[in-house]
């Protein structure tokens, strides 16, 4: 188990979350084009993160492309991204160091053949699925709409508020030293 990978995942849920309450308070009508952009680019991050999870078990993903033909709903997407968002915490809660570390060999969507270790592939996931939150967020900004503060630092302070009080108390070696460290 990858202590920082569970934190990660912790952050993409919350972020994810905070992205949909963001959505949900689009006017749907008015910025109906903004939001199906939106949902096509969340959905294909969800899509990749539902093929990565078969690839994680060995399973058949049953995808022929990084998105599905349909757009789901803003409701249907959010349920959909939550669930797979808990698949991979309750699956990084039972996974080994030894399992992290193994390579699996799998075939993109598209033909091309990938080699990723378990831990590459659930890095890979959730780094996607923050590009594409950026893009989302780009969106909203551009709909003078204010996104969602999608930011690591945010997440382990709010999820873990004593951080607040440690903030500032380093030894003075590591205070006074340089870039290198030194």
């Amino acid at each position: 188990m990858s202590m920082l990978l569970q934190k990660l995942y912790g952050y993409h849920a919350w972020a994810n979350t905070d992205l949909f309450d963001k959505l949900g308070t689009l006017d749907q009508e008015r910025h109906r084009v903004e939001l199906h952009t939106a949902l096509r680019l969340i959905n294909h991050y969800y899509v990749v993160a539902r093929i990565f999870g078969a690839h994680l078990i060995g399973a058949q993903h049953g995808y022929a492309s990084d998105n599905t033909q349909e757009t789901p709903t803003l409701g249907e997407l959010r349920a959909a991204v939550a669930s797979t968002d808990q698949w991979y915490l309750d699956y990084l809660r039972g996974v080994s160091p030894e399992n992290l570390a193994e390579t699996i060999p799998f075939t993109f969507t598209d033909g091309d053949k990938g080699y990723m270790t378990r831990e590459e592939m659930l890095t890979h996931v959730a780094l996607h699925g923050g590009y594409h939150r950026g893009e989302v967020g780009r969106i909203l900004w551009q709909l003078s709409i204010t996104p969602p503060w999608d930011i690591f630092a945010l997440y382990l302070h709010q999820s873990e508020p004593e951080r607040r009080q440690q903030g500032g108390a380093f030894p003075s070696q590591v205070r006074n030293a340089g870039p290198s460290g030194s």
